[in-house]
């Protein structure tokens, strides 16, 4: 079980290629907030992320960069340049079609690549909300494969062959996961609990692995505690400093998930929900997903289903 890799599969984060930019010696482009998470590596020349709030930063080639919120910002050749607002008709057909979006006048001196991250709206449990407002990883990262995943996708963008979106797709995808690892490794201790903190604490991480691996076995602090050998006091503390909460929240909270998920996108009957989350019955069950979604499952099934028509 990688806990990682779960999660993000359960809270269905998702990534697509978006535009790639080609700019001149003077230029800017201002992007309004964005639904989902903005991703773009700089594969030549180099340019000036802004976001509010923070100063602003030149990425040169090789950087990555990922603005997990979605936040306005700006792009330009020089801090403080012209920004003007970018045509999201234009943007949203270079996106379907894999089209370029050219700033400045003159000769090209820098590409970018864009893409764009998407989560499940039903998941409470996500990666990317805990993220700083920027995340900007070095082209000198200590020669982890994330520079050369970039550069096999800015390959197969000057090049595309048959089923190059699903390859395009599916490196975009690796990119986040690699861009994750290397800022795993080098960020500053955690000045917050949260679930990232998770994955640098050893108790903690075998803890929400046995979670994981099976969410309906009754589970209980003491239970846990056993199963890892310390003390009910020390897991709940752990938990606590840690994660921000107790076991007990963490393993409902993990739960309703995955009964939404099952509940949106299935057809099983409550039973067979309420049972492959742990709960014997369906009335406690509805009790339990009611307190943490406000509806009852079946209320919610028919709302979640009915937005997606």
């Amino acid at each position: 079980m990688d806990l990682l890799a779960d999660v993000l599969a359960v809270s269905g984060v998702r990534g697509t290629l978006g535009a790639r930019i080609e700019a001149t010696a003077t230029w800017g482009v201002w992007w309004t907030d964005n639904p989902g998470a903005a991703f773009y590596a700089v594969t030549s020349g180099t340019a000036w992320l802004g976001v509010p709030g923070h100063d602003p930063r030149q990425l040169m080639p090789g950087d990555v960069v990922l603005l997990p919120t979605g936040v306005g910002h700006t792009l330009t050749s020089y801090p403080g340049a012209p920004a003007p607002l970018c045509d999201s008709s234009t943007a949203a057909h270079a996106r379907r079609t894999g089209g370029v979006l050219r700033f400045g006048d003159g000769d090209v001196q820098t590409h970018i690549l864009g893409a764009a991250y998407r989560h499940d709206p039903a998941v409470s449990t996500q990666v990317l909300e805990l993220l700083p407002e920027v995340v900007h990883i070095r082209a000198d990262n200590g020669g982890t494969c994330l520079d050369d995943t970039v550069r096999l996708l800015a390959r197969e963008l000057a090049h595309p062959q048959i089923a190059a979106s699903v390859v395009m797709n599916s490196l975009v995808d690796i990119l986040l996961v690699q861009l994750l690892r290397v800022w795993l490794a080098t960020r500053p201790a955690p000045s917050e609990p949260s679930w990232l903190g998770v994955l640098g604490d050893p108790l903690m991480t075998e803890a929400l692995t046995l979670v994981h691996a099976d969410p309906a076995a009754p589970w209980t602090t003491t239970a846990l505690a056993a199963r890892l050998n310390v003390s009910k006091a020390t897991l709940a503390r752990r938990f606590q400093s840690v994660a921000g909460e107790t076991p007990a929240a963490y393993l409902t909270r993990w739960r309703m998930d995955l009964a939404a998920v099952r509940l949106r996108d299935g057809d099983e009957p409550l039973e067979a929900v309420a049972a492959a989350v742990g709960y014997s019955s369906v009335y406690a069950f509805s009790r339990a997903f009611s307190r943490a979604r406000g509806a009852a499952p079946g209320r919610f099934r028919a709302a979640a289903r009915a937005v997606a028509a």
